[in-house]
């Protein structure tokens, strides 16, 4: 009678490669940072990450979903923060890894989204990308970075292919993204010594609020004869990318696929990009100049960075 057991090679490949990571070094146990947590991406991980056994800490400026999502993450700790406030993102950081009795990974996700005309729109926008997209992410590393400084720590940036591919009225979030992927290359050569591992997210347009708020408008329509460039990526594979990468402490995650092969050609996907959207953008900009969506998340108000042209604060 032959054993009922299956023999390897009745597993396909996919099978095998899910067995192996089945096998491999989880989640289990590790005490994780996310920013951005109360929608989205970071609600999405939380959960997952929670239901592997990680303990997780939670941080954002929506209280009502961030305690939502902390319920469903056996009540974890949270704290509302605006990510654009340095002393409030180091307060509130300190207090969250005191709760979570130290801290193994932090993953900087917050992030916000809204379609600017570089020439003619109003640069409040790119400030204030600028200011939760890129600043936020360089407060989040230095609150939380000197926690992580071990053999088992580990940080994720998640930036965009956006950061590699820029596309009309993006330019502020694309902006944003090139320079947390710059931050994270950097920060990776400055604590390789201590053991610590950094990691960069690239994904497409995912099933969030990022894409539908933040770019699908009547201006992009008119560049694009839709809503989105590449279509609308479902949310699971990336979390279970940014999941994959918390194991193993892994460089890179990209959602979908493709994003892999695009980014080590990124000059020729711009050229392709170029050629493709040469109609349609004189009345997107002069739509978008008009077209006034909101954040897709709403932010407190803060002072401008900026300098009036009288050389005092603006």
């Amino acid at each position: 009678m032959k054993s009922a057991r299956s023999s390897p090679d009745q597993h396909s490949a996919g099978d095998r490669k899910a067995m192996r990571w089945l096998r491999g070094p989880g989640v289990r146990g590790r005490k994780v940072l996310i920013t951005g947590a109360a929608r989205g991406i970071g609600a999405a991980l939380a959960r997952q990450l929670h239901a592997r056994g990680a303990a997780v800490a939670l941080l954002g400026i929506e209280p009502d979903l961030l305690a939502e999502v902390a319920r469903d993450c056996g009540e974890a700790p949270w704290r509302y923060c605006d990510i654009g406030d340095p002393a409030q993102v180091e307060r509130v950081v300190d207090m969250l890894v005191a709760e979570l009795g130290g801290l193994d990974v932090v993953i900087a996700n917050a992030g916000v989204a809204k379609q600017l005309p570089l020439l003619g729109g109003d640069p409040r926008v790119m400030e204030e990308t600028l200011a939760v997209n890129t600043l936020g992410v360089y407060y989040t590393l230095r609150a939380a970075g000197p926690h992580v400084l071990h053999g088992n720590g580990y940080v994720l940036i998640v930036s965009s292919l956006a950061a590699a591919v820029n596309l009309p009225l993006a330019g502020a979030y694309s902006a944003s993204k090139a320079g947390v992927e710059a931050l994270g290359n950097t920060l990776r050569h400055e604590i390789r010594h201590t053991g610590a591992k950094v990691g960069i997210a690239y994904f497409a347009e995912l099933d969030t609020d990022m894409t539908t708020r933040g770019f699908g408008t009547a201006a992009a329509r008119a560049i694009l004869g839709r809503s989105t460039v590449s279509g609308t990526a479902p949310l699971g594979p990336a979390i279970d990318g940014i999941e994959r990468a918390i194991a193993r402490r892994k460089r890179q995650v990209v959602s979908p696929w493709w994003v892999a092969v695009a980014l080590p050609m990124r000059s020729i996907a711009q050229r392709l990009i170029d050629f493709a959207l040469r109609g349609g953008v004189a009345t997107a900009l002069e739509i978008a100049r008009t077209e006034d969506p909101p954040f897709t998340t709403d932010q407190p108000r803060r002072p401008r960075r900026v300098q009036s042209e009288a050389g005092g604060a603006a």
